[in-house]
């Protein structure tokens, strides 16, 4: 099998280019079904013990309704975005660099990626763990038997996307589907189940002081709630391989709707079967001991299986957006030159074996610090989160020229709102995160400055402007705080 090099667009400012010549195209299913498949991963299984442990039903509700709001005003940035400039290809990684330079749109691809990569480690140690509750060999997924397995199946991945996007995707959605299916039985029961006073006993969390107050509980929940909802930019990632572009925000859209819907009921009929401090205490998949707890343990082993399903199609879907993600801004030359390689089946193949060596390397680290599913979805929602305001901020850049709104004054004046909300959201959700993911991101993104200058470099061009010079120093300033922090131990993974 042949390799080839994608060409890379002419000048610094040039628009990305398409996809080679007979590269296969995704219909409006697939697309949805990458957006659901990349949202329907682990995360769901384990909402009820996530959100139990920051928050009681009325703050969870809270935080439902602030979610609900701001990532659908992100979901209609991607759908806008997409319908308004459908020359831009590669999602949030373009958004920024149009918007705010080459700087910017680097570090959004490399943050993207490295959530992308992080989330995959998650999700390998959440899956092994779920074995271990059958074969205690893999405990709670950081043992010596389950990076062995998760490695096997990693490269086993690897190879299947190796063979083509089309066939990739065509897995995907059969298992998206597949996995609905025991996340659809659970809810049907638990709502035969559901017990109000139970759901209502400690509404506030009052009788709970190390929760504290409604607002601080609120403000727990939110990378949990952000964390379950990653991969909504699914289809704006591959809008160059749709079939249609308009089928990029309908992908988003249907995705996000039937997402939040399922969070919201699997989170809030948790509560009314278990109360807080019971949820709070179980072992992930937590799914699967509310069911237990409702129908016996044939219950937890429908979610347990529902779970592998669930985790094997997102492991897929992560694997494509994040190896798409850097190929797309290698084209244009923001990433270096070695990341354009395709193969003949037109698969980002350098872009594909770097994402997994480091997802294999992170692999070995967790069996080497036992690190935990949570504390992996905390640092990779962290990573994301610029992405996402950079993308909102170039909506609201979109809408403020009026760039083609010539004629649409009242649909201009909508998105401009839409695209203002989604930034405030983009900004509270830095702040939720806390001081310590900002400066545990910094030191993330602070490497990649290295490969940047490397691509600029490569095109001939000076590194860094004034202004991206002020955003690296921010960045390595905070990268070394985060550093020191972890030397000490006042900054924890």
């Amino acid at each position: 099998m042949s390799d080839s090099i994608s060409q890379p667009a002419s000048g610094a400012n040039a628009q990305p280019s398409t996809t080679s010549a007979g590269a296969p195209k995704l219909h409006l299913g697939a697309l949805t079904a990458l957006v659901v498949g990349s949202m329907i991963g682990g995360g769901i299984f384990s909402l009820p013990q996530n959100m139990a442990v920051s928050a009681d039903a009325g703050a969870v509700l809270i935080g439902w309704a602030i979610t609900a709001v701001g990532m659908l005003t992100l979901a209609f940035v991607f759908q806008t975005l997409a319908n308004r400039k459908p020359e831009l290809d590669g999602g949030v990684y373009i958004y920024a660099k149009q918007g705010f330079g080459d700087y910017m749109g680097f570090s959004s691809a490399w943050g993207y990626w490295i959530s992308a990569w992080l989330g995959n480690v998650g999700y390998f140690v959440l899956l092994f763990g779920t074995f271990g509750y059958f074969f205690p060999i893999f405990g709670e997924g950081n043992t010596p038997a389950a990076i062995a397995s998760a490695s096997v199946l990693l490269w086993g991945g690897h190879f299947l996307v190796l063979r083509g996007i089309k066939e990739a995707a065509f897995v995907n959605l059969v298992t998206t589907i597949a996995k609905v299916v025991p996340i659809v039985l659970f809810i049907l029961i638990c709502v035969f189940a559901f017990k109000a006073h139970v759901f209502t006993s400690d509404f506030l969390g009052l009788n709970s002081p190390k929760l504290g107050s409604v607002a601080n509980q609120v403000r727990g929940t939110m990378l949990v709630t952000v964390w379950v909802f990653i991969g909504i930019e699914g289809a704006s990632i591959f809008s160059a391989r749709a079939e249609k572009r308009t089928d990029v925000g309908k992908a988003t859209v249907i995705g996000f709707i039937g997402v939040l819907l399922v969070l919201v009921l699997v989170n809030m009929l948790s509560l009314g079967i278990m109360r807080r401090p019971e949820l709070a205490a179980l072992q992930n998949p937590s799914m699967a001991g509310v069911l237990e707890h409702v129908v016996g343990h044939w219950g937890a082993i429908l979610i347990s299986v529902g779970l592998v399903i669930s985790l094997l199609g997102a492991l897929l879907s992560w694997v494509l957006l994040c190896a798409e993600i850097i190929f797309s801004a290698a084209r244009d030359s923001t990433m270096p030159r070695f990341v354009r390689k395709e193969n003949a089946k037109h698969v980002p193949v350098n872009a594909l074996w770097l994402t997994n060596g480091l997802t294999q390397i992170f692999l070995f680290i967790t069996l080497l610090s036992k690190g935990t599913y949570l504390s992996l979805i905390y640092l990779a929602t962290s990573m994301i989160l610029l992405p996402y305001f950079w993308s909102a901020a170039y909506a609201l850049l979109v809408a403020w020229r009026r760039e083609t709104y010539e004629s649409e004054p009242k649909q201009r004046n909508k998105d401009l709102l839409i695209a203002a909300l989604a930034v405030v959201y983009a900004v509270w959700l830095l702040y939720a995160g806390g001081l310590k993911y900002v400066l545990l991101s910094a030191l993330l993104y602070a490497p990649g400055a290295l490969l940047f200058a490397k691509a600029k470099h490569e095109a001939g061009q000076p590194a860094f402007t004034f202004v991206e010079k002020l955003v690296l120093a921010a960045v390595l300033i905070g990268a070394l705080v985060a550093a020191f922090g972890l030397y000490k131990g006042f900054l924890t993974l």
